[in-house]
């Protein structure tokens, strides 16, 4: 029973997060080619692939055997001459604690080029989603700039039969007109914008095709700023390069202690002399006398460590600086496109009770034109809070590694 209620509390803290089902983004069967194909994912690939042959190389021995042979003839001033020869093979050999931070190193290098790598498809997948929410956020203005322009006929249509019917002036017409004619631009503007956007989106991501459908409503965050802060400092790979550049530095610095003790070189030699009467053979043992150079390296790695180590500390703070900021930035886009829509709304049906209220002759031109521009201007206001919204939010899910499949790089 205590088991039960222990699984089901923690169960209830977990904090909900709609993130993996986030309603309106590019599906991850979209996404997920795209940012496998990007040149700058499959060069960041190449350099995994490296460095994982680097750390087998940093791994394994740097040392390899080294054979000598000399020949030479002895003569005697009153004697025969002879022919003789040695030879010798010999290798340094690497002590255990250098092999050691060797393989700690080799580990530090992989861990480093893995967190480029996801750093890498973390930075394009934010790429990614930025020219998509903004190409599509181009298209829906392309949309409000049509029924603007419609809107601006219809207001355009009931001046002129006002006008027949003798209620309007020739001047209300050519206002009139002259608002369709903005409106007209406006739409022209929109088009341009919405190839512009596609455009750069098919360029920096080839094979992702245009779509006409519109953006979801933006969506608040259900969880508290704790939950953010941890998810994303677990999943950041800027930090975790960082972390994995200290572990380098410690490497080096362990290697750099070891190397105050020199590797000695063992070899083997054999002799041949007097013509082959005598033959030798024996062991050779050389080992460098290290100086005080070897002494200042390790005492430089020393502050070395202490740099990295402080320079995680600070990606940590700056990355929760900007987790903190994200966080307040998608959830007061969120009420900003909230009220921003309202007023959007309002605003329209205004709009809509001024143009019947102008067909019954019961307002004038420059209330309707003001009541039209009010609705334009509040449904453009809107359309920008739902991209912030949207891009805000989005951009959250994806520094935390909760959508795309980002948390298997």
């Amino acid at each position: 029973m205590t088991r039960l209620l222990l699984i089901a509390i923690a169960l209830f803290a977990i904090p909900a997060v709609a993130a993996p089902d986030a309603p309106g983004i590019l599906p991850t069967l979209i996404a997920r080619p795209l940012l496998e194909k990007d040149p700058g994912v499959a060069a960041a690939r190449a350099a995994l692939e490296a460095a994982r042959l680097e750390a087998d190389i940093l791994e394994r021995s740097p040392y390899e055997w080294t054979a000598k042979v000399s020949s030479q003839r002895r003569t005697l001033q009153t004697g025969p001459r002879y022919n003789e020869w040695n030879a010798l093979i010999e290798r340094p050999w690497r002590l255990p604690a250098k092999a050691s931070a060797d393989e700690s190193l080799a580990k530090a290098t992989i861990e480093e080029a893995e967190a480029r790598y996801g750093e890498v498809v973390h930075e394009t997948a934010r790429e990614l989603l930025s020219a998509w929410v903004d190409a599509l956020g181009a298209e829906q203005g392309r949309e409000l700039a049509e029924t603007n322009r419609r809107a601006a006929q219809e207001n355009l249509d009931a001046v002129e039969k006002r006008a027949r019917a003798g209620d309007a002036s020739r001047l209300d017409v050519s206002v009139a007109q002259g608002e369709m004619a903005d409106q007209q631009r406006a739409a022209h503007d929109t088009n341009t914008q919405a190839a512009v956007g596609w455009g750069r989106l098919q360029a920096r991501f080839p094979g992702i095709g245009r779509s006409t459908s519109a953006l979801s409503d933006p969506f608040p965050i259900k969880a508290d700023i704790a939950y953010w802060r941890n998810r994303i400092l677990e999943q950041s790979d800027d930090l975790k390069i960082t972390q994995a550049h200290l572990e380098r530095t410690q490497a080096l610095g362990a290697r750099a202690r070891a190397e105050k003790v020199s590797d000695p070189t063992i070899g083997l030699y054999t002799a041949s002399e007097i013509g082959g009467q005598e033959r030798i053979v024996g062991i050779t043992v050389s080992i460098p006398l290290p100086g005080g150079l070897r002494s200042r390296r390790a005492e430089k790695s020393v502050h070395t460590v202490e740099v990295a180590r402080q320079e995680v500390e600070l990606k940590k703070r700056q990355l929760e600086a900007d987790i903190a900021a994200s966080v307040a930035t998608a959830d007061g886009s969120y009420l900003s496109w909230q009220t921003a829509n309202d007023g959007a709304a309002a605003m329209q049906n205004n709009a809509k009770l001024m143009q019947r209220a102008y067909t019954l002759g019961e307002a004038d031109l420059q209330a309707l034109l003001s009541a039209r521009r009010q609705a334009t201007s509040a449904a453009q206001i809107a359309l920008v809070a739902k991209l912030n919204a949207l891009k805000a939010h989005y951009l959250l899910l994806i520094d935390a590694h909760l959508v795309w499949d980002l948390d298997h790089e």
